[in-house]
C-alpha cells in the first residue's frame, strides 16, 4: 500500500485528501534535472571537473556542488602545469607563454584551471599567470 505524507480521513465539511496530489506527491521531474543514477566520473586532467567543482559548461552532465565561469589569464614564460598544488609535485607539462589559461579556482599562491578550452586540467602558481582584459 502506498504510504501518504498527510492523512486520508476528513474532519467535519472538509474534504478527503486524494492519495496524489501536489501535497502528497511532487510531480516526477524527466530530463535534464532528473537524477538517474550516479553521477559520471571524469578523468583527472581531461576535463575541468573535480569533487567540489566544474566548469559551468559541464552544469548538467557532471554534478558537483559549485559551477564557476572561467577568468582567463595569459601564461608568463616558465609557467608549469601540476598535478597538485605544489612546486615539489609532478608537471603535467611546461605551459606556452602567452597562451590562456582559464582559472576556476584561486586558493592562496595556486590556481586550478584549464589550458585554453579543452587542453590539460591542473594547477599552475598565480604567479605564473597575468589575468587578461
Amino acid at each position: 500500500m502506498t504510504r501518504l505524507s498527510a492523512p486520508i480521513f476528513a474532519f467535519g465539511d472538509a474534504p478527503k485528501l486524494v492519495p496524489e496530489d501536489s501535497y502528497t506527491r511532487p510531480p516526477r521531474i524527466e530530463g535534464l534535472l532528473a537524477m538517474t543514477g550516479p553521477s559520471v566520473t571524469a578523468d583527472p586532467g581531461c576535463l575541468p571537473v573535480r569533487g567540489d567543482l566544474a566548469h559551468i559548461k559541464l552544469a548538467g552532465r557532471y554534478f558537483v556542488p559549485h559551477y564557476a565561469a572561467p577568468m582567463p589569464h595569459a601564461i608568463k614564460p616558465g609557467a608549469v602545469l601540476r598535478t597538485v598544488a605544489s612546486d615539489s609535485d609532478e608537471a603535467i607539462m611546461d605551459l606556452p607563454e602567452g597562451e590562456t589559461f582559464n582559472v576556476l579556482d584561486i586558493a592562496g599562491a595556486w590556481t586550478w584551471g584549464q589550458l585554453g578550452e579543452d587542453g590539460p586540467v591542473g594547477y599552475v602558481a598565480l604567479d605564473q599567470l597575468t589575468a587578461s582584459a
